[in-house]
């Protein structure tokens, strides 16, 4: 029998060997490029979502769908395509992915209904899917073993940074063009990223001939699908709705389904018993632990930094690039430090940096400034520097080499389950804490004013304005409201950031040696097709 770390990811396929350290280079800045298009997709038309309210006449549950519709079909699938792209060529894979990505954002920019750019993005959402685990898994497969981790940390910098690069360069657009924009740049990335996919990456694929498992495919779509669908529309329209419970429920049975079935196959298409590997394990809990709180504090901040500070869209986005140089900077060298002092060291290092950064944020006082939040900023983005490049290397070189692309799509479900997690679970906390300090001040007003002012700080301070100098007691009330809901969102993410340093701390007590799990009889290797 063979163990996990017997046929991992450890030797680059046949004749992969032979790409020159420059190749090598370009091949990992392609990558990146193709990453960033797809990450920054995520977040970026938050900000243009007034803009299309106005130009399709759209509901606010329509205009959620059109963020909503992508992330959903992109973690739907992710596991599933993953495998795919292990079987017929990551870089083929990647290609297809990078011309889908780009029709559908091209069809975006000519929607004449809400309904239209619904689906055109649910269609970028799965060139997404195709995208995303071919980039990690190529760079798995092409790198030596001892050039790996530090390609894998820039990879994870940049999809932690990419929200924020996303909001940043919207903003930017929306401040000095029109909404078309936030499309036209997804489509210029892409095109490039098809150039100097084709000119220039190596086609890996999985060796493996058995069929593949399209039944746990099936399932881990449902599952992973049903359970974001009802974690995204929770917090919006409640809990208790049908859409919300079905999704829940639903999701929940699929992935129960989904485990049961994958524990009874010869080749599964997630072989469940990986997770006894504790570095593989720990790993994926700390990133949906790390993304459920680095997201949560995207919604936090993003409100902070224009309801309270009075910014721009783009003065806000501006306002997080500290955390973005910060996790940059570190990603390339944090897998070297977990390889020296241990991964059990490291990711709990990281999970506390968290914490103190979130606590700091929590006492910014009844008069916060910019100068204030930028310290624990920089100390949250110090903390995800530190953890994500290590425990993304930790899924990666836990797998066998041909299930880089399902190692790759684990990394990035498990990323995108937990900024599902982190935006319903801390914005239901800020929500909840403003609605219960701006309860004295609602009272005293007439229905027609008090249920906007309730609703949330956006909508408190427009009606501020448009009272004028009568207004103003109520544009200080919704601050204190916020900021009291502000400060309760930070308390629970700082709980929660022990929480995960305890956890992961506790999965790799003892040793950084991975437990021996049998997988397979005969190693496999990943194999180089023709260009």
């Amino acid at each position: 029998m063979t163990s996990i770390s017997d046929s991992a990811a450890s030797a680059p396929p046949s004749g992969v060997d032979e790409i020159s350290p420059q190749r090598r280079t370009w091949i990992l800045v392609t990558m990146c490029l193709a990453l960033i298009a797809v990450v920054a997709s995520v977040s970026g038309l938050n900000v243009a979502l007034n803009e299309l309210s106005v130009e399709f006449d759209a509901s606010t549950s329509a205009l959620l769908w059109v963020v909503n519709a992508y992330t959903l079909v992109m973690a739907a699938l992710l596991l599933p395509i993953g495998e795919i792209g292990d079987r017929i060529g990551r870089s083929t894979i990647l290609t297809v992915g990078l011309v889908v990505f780009a029709a559908a954002n091209g069809l975006s920019i000519f929607a004449d209904s809400i309904g239209q750019l619904i689906a055109f993005r649910g269609l970028a959402g799965l060139g997404a899917a195709m995208i995303m685990p071919a980039t990690l898994s190529t760079l798995t497969s092409v790198y030596p073993e001892d050039e790996r981790a530090r390609a894998v940390g820039i990879w994870a910098g940049f999809a932690g940074a990419g929200g924020i690069l996303g909001l940043f360069s919207s903003s930017l657009l929306i401040d000095y063009a029109s909404w078309e924009w936030l499309f036209v740049l997804p489509i210029v990335m892409a095109v490039l990223g098809i150039v100097l996919n084709v000119a220039l990456v190596p086609n890996t694929r999985s060796s493996e001939t058995h069929a593949l498992d399209w039944v746990g495919g099936l399932l881990s779509a449902l599952g992973v699908g049903g359970i974001v669908l009802g974690v995204h529309e929770g917090p919006e329209i409640g809990w208790t709705e049908p859409i919300t419970l079905v999704g829940l429920v639903g999701g929940t049975i699929a992935m129960a389904a989904f485990v049961s079935w994958e524990l009874r196959q010869d080749h599964p298409l997630l072989d469940i018993r990986i997770f006894q590997n504790r570095r593989l394990a720990a790993g994926s809990f700390s990133l949906l632990a790390l993304f459920a709180l680095m997201f949560g504090v995207f919604l936090a901040f993003i409100q902070f930094l224009q309801a309270v500070m009075g910014y721009s869209a783009l003065g806000a986005a501006s306002g997080l690039l500290p955390m973005a140089v910060a996790m940059m900077g570190l990603s390339p060298i944090a897998p070297g430090l977990a390889e020296r002092f241990g991964l059990g060291r490291i990711l709990p290092l990281g999970a506390v940096t968290l914490a103190i950064g979130f606590a700091a944020l929590a006492f910014v006082g009844a008069d916060p400034s910019y100068l204030s939040v930028l310290p624990g900023l920089v100390i949250v983005g110090i903390g995800m520097g530190l953890s994500m490049s290590p425990a993304t290397t930790a899924i990666t070189e836990s797998l066998p080499a041909d299930k880089q692309g399902v190692a790759s799509a684990l990394n990035d479900t498990v990323r995108e389950f937990g900024s599902a997690l982190g935006v319903a679970l801390l914005g239901s906390v800020l929500a909840a804490g403003y609605a219960g300090s701006i309860e004295s001040t609602t009272e005293q007003l007439p229905e027609e004013l008090a249920e906007p002012v309730g609703e949330g700080i956006g909508q408190a301070m427009a009606v501020a304005a448009q009272l004028g100098p009568d207004g103003l007691p109520i544009a200080e009330a919704a601050t204190s409201a916020f900021l009291d809901g502000w400060s309760l969102s930070m308390i629970i993410a700082t709980g929660l950031a022990l929480l995960a340093a305890a956890g992961t701390a506790t999965m790799l007590r003892g040793t950084d040696e991975d437990p021996t799990v049998n997988l397979t009889d005969t190693p496999k290797t990943d194999e180089l097709l023709p260009a």
